[in-house]
């Protein structure tokens, strides 16, 4: 991004979104810098400069520089520094939604062990990085993507779709859950919505969309709460506009989906800005 800040003490943070559910970051920090965490997406970047490590499924991983680093949707892990001289990477967040877009209603791919040295992988997400920018033409974003869930697909091996399986009723569920997720949603409601059986809709939710109905939910709050923290909006106005219960409820989502608490969060992004 903005040349080579490594040199400094400084942790910071430079986040950016573009169409299509995909959030771009680049990040230099030291020590133990995220706590336990999950979210709802796909993290698949690289790591620039130094070593990073995660606990990811009930191990230690270490990204090295020409490594990918793929966490899966709803897998908890942490973040920290392999040596003193802390890391710096590059990460994309994308929504499995956007992978559906590509898969058309495949099982989500999942890469075994959250690092991998598979090269059409590696060179893909460097193409996503370069090409998934807000200013990118529409068909650069796309073909990117494209290029990143086909590579997800391969280096994750084919897996057998249960024959029960509806995505076209899960997909209702979550576009009726994208447009209301401020406001209180019952499973039953996101049964008539989406016309199948409540269980089987959580299951079918879980195998196209990689997270819980719920916690889906939560996320996209999330989402319209850090777009409101960077506008200045307070937190505890922030709360209530996005639907949390109080703002200890927001920030306890907060820490347990991004590995900090939501005032850091802010005050490193505010900080990289200002620089």
């Amino acid at each position: 991004m903005d040349g080579d800040t490594t040199k400094t003490r400084s942790d910071w943070i430079s986040r950016s979104e573009s169409a299509g559910g995909v959030e771009r970051i680049e990040a230099f920090l030291h020590g133990n810098a995220y706590s336990m965490h999950r979210h709802d997406t796909y993290a698949i970047g690289v790591t620039l400069a130094g070593v990073q490590c995660f606990h990811y499924r009930h191990s230690l991983r270490s990204s090295l520089p020409g490594q990918t680093m793929v966490l899966h949707p709803d897998e908890a892990h942490d973040g920290q520094a392999g040596t003193d001289e802390g890391f710096r990477y590059q990460m994309i967040y994308v929504q499995p939604s956007a992978i559906q877009e590509v898969l058309g209603g495949q099982p989500l791919p999942f890469v075994e062990g959250g690092v991998t040295n598979d090269p059409r992988l590696f060179e893909a997400t460097k193409t996503a990085l370069r090409q998934m920018r807000g200013d990118a033409e529409p068909l650069e974003r796309d073909d990117a993507l494209a290029g990143l869930a086909l590579a997800l697909d391969s280096a994750s091996g084919a897996r057998r779709l249960r024959k029960s399986a509806d995505f076209a009723a899960a997909k209702r569920a979550r576009e009726y859950m994208d447009a209301s997720c401020t406001r209180a949603i019952a499973l039953d409601e996101l049964a008539v919505v989406s016309g199948q059986d409540r269980w089987n809709l959580s299951r079918d939710f879980r195998t196209f969309y990689g997270t819980s109905p719920y916690h889906y939910l939560i996320m996209r709050r999330l989402d319209a709460a850090r777009a409101m923290m960077l506008r200045g909006v307070s937190l505890v106005d922030t709360a209530a506009a996005a639907g949390f219960t109080d703002q200890s409820h927001m920030t306890r989502h907060f820490r347990d989906t991004y590995g900090m608490p939501p005032a850091r969060w802010l005050a490193m992004m505010v900080a990289r800005s200002a620089g």
